[in-house]
């Protein structure tokens, strides 16, 4: 399809920053935040409400924002990705999907993300319950960051089964598993997320994520390593990793 012709989308926000969880912390990317969620998670701290602009930045890591009317057309986000890698060349590692719940946008994703992944690899970061949606776009995925959303954090019961037919099919690209954890998480639900993994895949890495609250680590490190251990009994591919742009003070 000629890319004039791609759907437009609405958007959140498109920056260039530090990815601050995960697998790949560190690297930077651009980042396509995308609208609506369909969990509620206590805990989040992402506004992904739909809004009638879009928030750019007006150069790449500037920080500062212009407003461009939503939806945006393919074509636009197009020419500046391309533009931001050509300014900076060598220093995107990759395009961050994020949300909100990039996935409850899968249908015009089947057709940005081929075109997308011209340019740069692709990342998403994903709630972990759509595999549905996730299915025809795990040809154009070069990483997929999933959660396993814990009762104990979010307040919703925790979709086992979804997780699990989710993680088959994510396990087909690179994949990771975070697990956001507090004092209160107790050891049933990690047991529990650690074997649903490792029955798929012992190659899977999990990061557990301590949950930050009012910009603090809202769990001791003696129950963070508590947890470690347990995990690491059945998986060793285990990282400890906070929420590090929290930290930065990055977007």
């Amino acid at each position: 399809m000629p890319t004039q012709l791609i759907p437009k989308a609405d958007l959140i926000e498109i920056f260039s920053s530090i990815q601050g969880e995960g697998v790949l912390v560190g690297y930077r990317q651009i980042f396509l935040r995308f609208p609506d969620c369909n969990l509620n998670c206590r805990y989040c701290d992402t506004d992904f409400l739909k809004t009638k602009n879009c928030q750019v930045e007006s150069s790449p890591g500037s920080g500062q924002l212009d407003s461009l009317e939503n939806p945006v057309k393919f074509n636009k986000v197009e020419n500046l990705v391309k533009s931001w890698n050509t300014q900076l060349p060598g220093a995107h590692h990759s395009i961050s999907i994020t949300g909100g719940e990039p996935l409850l946008h899968g249908d015009l994703l089947s057709f940005w993300l081929p075109e997308l992944r011209k340019i740069l690899p692709i990342y998403l970061e994903t709630n972990g319950t759509l595999p549905e949606q996730l299915l025809p776009l795990i040809p154009y995925l070069d990483w997929v960051s999933m959660d396993i959303k814990l009762h104990s954090q979010t307040g919703l019961r925790t979709e086992w089964d979804i997780h699990r037919q989710f993680l088959e099919i994510a396990n087909q690209t690179d994949c990771y598993v975070k697990l956001v954890v507090g004092d209160d998480t107790p050891d049933l639900e990690l047991q529990l997320a650690a074997d649903l993994i490792s029955a798929i895949s012992k190659h899977i890495s999990i990061v557990l994520q301590p949950v930050t609250l009012d910009g603090r680590i809202a769990i001791s490190t003696q129950r963070l390593l508590q947890m470690q251990a347990l995990i690491a009994e059945v998986n060793t591919s285990l990282r400890v990793i906070p929420q590090t742009h929290r930290f930065m003070g990055v977007l």
